[in-house]
């Protein structure tokens, strides 16, 4: 699809810590379905972003740290590539971590729908998290970190932090149990790789989320 008809400018986010071992032709290789659906030969003409601010694809071989702060053009097709890289960076990923990406409407604008308002006008904002890591573990770690901190974020505003011990147990409580669930379904022996999880999350005309600025 030519980027001057696809729908979304699609940003892509995170910090992935890597093994110390990962080679550049594996982190090439893993990260071939962002790079290849932007239509480069290779990462090095693909790690750029659509935005020159944005920093783009970049490892960090000192401290074996993949950063990405990338914008694609693209369609809800992209979907299928992130979810190859998640695949992909699980088998090269040291420990959990996060990945978000927005989908932000191409064709939407801000300025006409408010002074549209009674086409009632949303845009086709969307917003995931995408999760990775070496082990079904070290994933969920990932994703109850990043919850406890957004519901202390969220009750603080409310309450002192020292009261919310007991909030903070019960959701580890429901990660142990989640957890316990994943490993008595696992056949005896097993060690799976880390599933790439994902959460979404939209959003509309009523806010669009900003841009990751450097």
């Amino acid at each position: 699809m030519p980027s001057y008809n696809a729908p979304f400018e699609i940003h892509v986010h995170g910090q992935v810590p890597l093994r110390a071992d990962a080679s550049l032709d594996q982190i090439q290789d893993a990260l071939k379905p962002l790079w290849q659906y932007a239509g480069a030969r290779s990462l090095a003409d693909g790690a750029a972003s659509a935005y020159e601010e944005e920093p783009g694809i970049r490892f960090d071989s000192q401290e074996h740290l993949l950063q990405i702060c990338w914008t694609v053009r693209g369609d809800e097709d992209f979907r299928q590539s992130l979810d190859e890289m998640c695949m992909a960076l699980n088998e090269l990923a040291e420990q959990g971590a996060a990945i978000e990406v927005t989908f932000y409407d191409a064709d939407f604008d801000e300025d006409d729908a408010a002074a549209d308002e009674d086409d009632d006008v949303e845009s086709r904002d969307d917003f995931i998290m995408l999760f990775v890591g070496p082990t079904p573990a070290a994933i969920m770690q990932v994703q109850r970190d990043l919850l406890v901190q957004d519901v202390v974020n969220m009750m603080e505003r409310h309450f002192d932090g020292a009261e919310l011990g007991g909030v903070v147990a019960e959701i580890d409580k429901l990660f142990s149990q989640r957890f316990d669930e994943l490993t008595n379904s696992l056949e005896i022996g097993k060690s799976p790789r880390g599933s790439g999880g994902s959460g979404t999350g939209h959003g509309g005309a009523g806010g669009r989320r900003p841009r990751h600025l450097h």
